[in-house]
């Protein structure tokens, strides 16, 4: 391996899904798996395959269709989740077993009621096992920073010696700072005597906003790879963000004099695309990719910028593909135009999808005057469905006001048949919902409501996303449209009709299941088992 070339590990399918209010169905997964492999990314961790059979199939579909990237699934040290991922990996002809163990003495006597020596002998064995379905292997001692440094060393060198080409330091709980974690870095270095053997990468949280410099301070002191999420991502406050780590190694190689062979102008599109598809907002402040990374207000920098760029940007917008003259496409616009901007995303579609989406496009240029990419990828996502609607709706209407009942009037089609039924709430959302409960025969329970513009202008679409609870399982979606009371019910009534397809699976005892639902509560937590 090149020691100038820092190794990015993408696990924004896997870590990054799994941040409170993120959702993606099976073919977002996709889509941002084409888009990882565009950015160049050297792995993608494409999920956890034991999780669920909705895991599985996404894991086993990227390893199919994506090539580039290895493509990398995550497994517990046990035997039957090892299996499992080799399962899902066998059609990628770049694939690597992760496997994973808490290590640090709190873990060991609180979640696994371990000594030692048995996390020891459990993770030799799992690298060991893995290594019967698959050359590259990477062992992760879970909360390592929080793991004493000579018993770290001691895993390291023996999972080295097992098999494990990559071993990630994860600093799990966001714990650590930069200086205490290069250390650590360097005593691994210095302490294990194989280490030359394997790449070193590392993995932080954001807990105490240190993950971007916790993983630089961890390659000024040897590490060679990164793994990251678009737009930060992650479980509690997210993972150490890709367009940072990368963009900061990119902006100071005089310091760093590293490279990471990332496709950097391909950073700003990724980053909204996955945020339309995660439903997950980038703020405004974020840097590099948020709308104000660029924005210059003070008269003192404007006139700084004015005169020459760099007084006050250390990078230009070009760098990451932000493109002035952002607007694409308006009434006039035609069917050709409609799908070059569709490919120039890197959106697809079927021919029956594409037409839907198109027909909306029309429809969504008639009533606001410009229509822009944001606007384009909202309405592609919601014709991205993997299950047969039982319920379309054809028509809605809401009363309300500060002086009257708000009330809903809702038509929905089912197999041919046309229904229609009325209901007040406290809001025209609440009417609205409680009248296709009342319509499906379904209660659901509103778990999580929040909405967002999709592009900018008094008529632009808003996107809502909702959480919904049936009992049985919890299911999210997300929706668009110029108002925002059809956005919110067409999002409800996606979740509904998620609920009927899952129903329906279970019955007919196909091995199909929505890759949205909630993860079962067993493996919903980093636990490891014993064989």
């Amino acid at each position: 391996m090149n020691d100038a070339h820092v190794m990015i590990f993408d696990t924004t399918l896997r870590d990054g899904e799994q941040s409170p209010g993120a959702s993606l169905n099976h073919r977002e997964k996709l889509e941002i798996a084409h888009a990882l492999a565009q950015l160049r990314v050297d792995v993608i961790e494409a999920g956890f395959p034991v999780a669920s059979p909705g895991d599985f199939l996404a894991v086993n579909d990227v390893a199919q269709q994506v090539k580039g990237p290895i493509i990398a699934g995550l497994a517990r040290c046990v035997k039957k989740d090892i299996e499992c991922c080799a399962e899902a990996l066998a059609p990628a002809s770049r694939r690597r077993i992760h496997v994973f163990l808490a290590t640090s003495a709190i873990h060991r006597k609180y979640k696994l009621h371990k000594a030692r020596d048995e996390i020891l002998r459990q993770a030799v064995e799992s690298v060991q096992y893995a290594r019967r379905f698959c050359d590259d292997i990477e062992f992760s001692p879970e909360d390592a920073s929080r793991t004493e440094p000579d018993f770290l060393a001691q895993v390291v060198e023996a999972v080295i010696d097992a098999g494990a080409g990559t071993v990630n330091i994860p600093d799990t709980v966001g714990y650590a700072i930069p200086s205490e974690f290069g250390r650590l870095i360097a005593y691994l270095h210095e302490n294990v005597p194989n280490i030359g053997h394997a790449v070193i990468n590392v993995h932080c949280h954001n807990d105490l906003g240190l993950a971007v410099a916790n993983s630089l301070a961890a390659v000024q002191n040897g590490a060679r790879g990164i793994e990251c999420t678009i737009n930060g991502l992650g479980e509690r406050a997210g993972n150490c963000a890709l367009e940072e780590i990368v963009m900061a190694l990119h902006t100071r190689r005089d310091l760093f004099h590293l490279d990471t062979g990332i496709a950097t102008r391909e950073i700003h599109r990724i980053s909204r695309l996955v945020s339309r598809m995660t439903g997950m907002m980038v703020q405004r402040n974020k840097a590099i990719v948020g709308a104000n990374a660029f924005a210059h207000e003070a008269g003192i920098h404007q006139d700084g910028i004015l005169k020459n760029r760099s007084t006050y940007e250390i990078m230009s917008p070009q760098d990451i593909g932000m493109e002035s003259g952002e607007l694409v496409l308006g009434k006039h616009s035609g069917r050709h135009a409609f799908l070059h901007h569709l490919d120039r995303m890197g959106i697809r579609l079927t021919g029956a999808e594409l037409d839907r989406a198109y027909e909306r496009f029309v429809a969504l240029a008639d009533k606001k005057k410009t229509v822009y990419d944001d606007d384009l990828i909202a309405i592609a996502r919601d014709e991205m469905l993997e299950y047969a609607a039982v319920y379309e709706m054809e028509y809605l209407h809401v009363s309300t006001g500060n002086h009257a009942v708000p009330t809903a009037t809702v038509r929905l089609r089912k197999s041919g048949e046309t229904l229609q039924d009325a209901a007040c709430g406290d809001g025209p959302i609440d009417a609205s919902l409680k009248t296709i409960d009342r319509m499906t025969g379904i209660q659901g329970r509103l778990l999580d409501f929040s909405l967002q513009s999709v592009s900018v202008g008094k008529d632009a679409m808003g996107e809502v996303s909702v959480r919904v609870d049936f009992g049985d399982c919890v299911l999210s979606a997300k929706a668009a449209s110029t108002d925002i009371v059809e956005a919110g019910a067409k999002a409800y009534l996606f979740c509904v009709n998620r609920l009927l397809s899952i129903r329906e699976t279970e019955t007919t005892g196909k091995t199909v299941a929505d890759p949205t639902a909630d993860a079962p509560p067993e493996l919903n937590r980093s636990a490891e088992e014993t064989s």
